[in-house]
């Protein structure tokens, strides 16, 4: 990890303020969902990007059953269920 020099007191409510320079970077806008995870002794901030349930890929989602599938997984499912038949 890079130091940014940036340091930010956490307020009474546990609130942190992310930098200009830092949202610019990665695109992050007000309203925007961040993802939080703890990585060994550090907490990780991330811009949240809905994945497909079984490899992960962003690219390409659709919707099934309130669950997200890449459409490379879907076509995977297709071929099993034919295969089965």
């Amino acid at each position: 990890m890079k130091s940014t020099g940036i340091v930010r007191k956490v307020d009474e409510l546990g609130r942190v303020v992310i930098p200009i320079e830092i949202r610019n970077k990665f695109d992050i806008a007000e309203k925007d969902p961040i993802e939080i995870y703890v990585e060994g002794s550090s907490i990780i901030l991330k811009k949240f990007e809905p994945n497909c349930v079984f490899c992960g890929s962003s690219k390409d989602l659709v919707e099934y059953k309130d669950k997200l599938i890449c459409s490379k997984c879907a076509e995977s499912i297709n071929d099993l269920v034919k295969e089965q038949k």
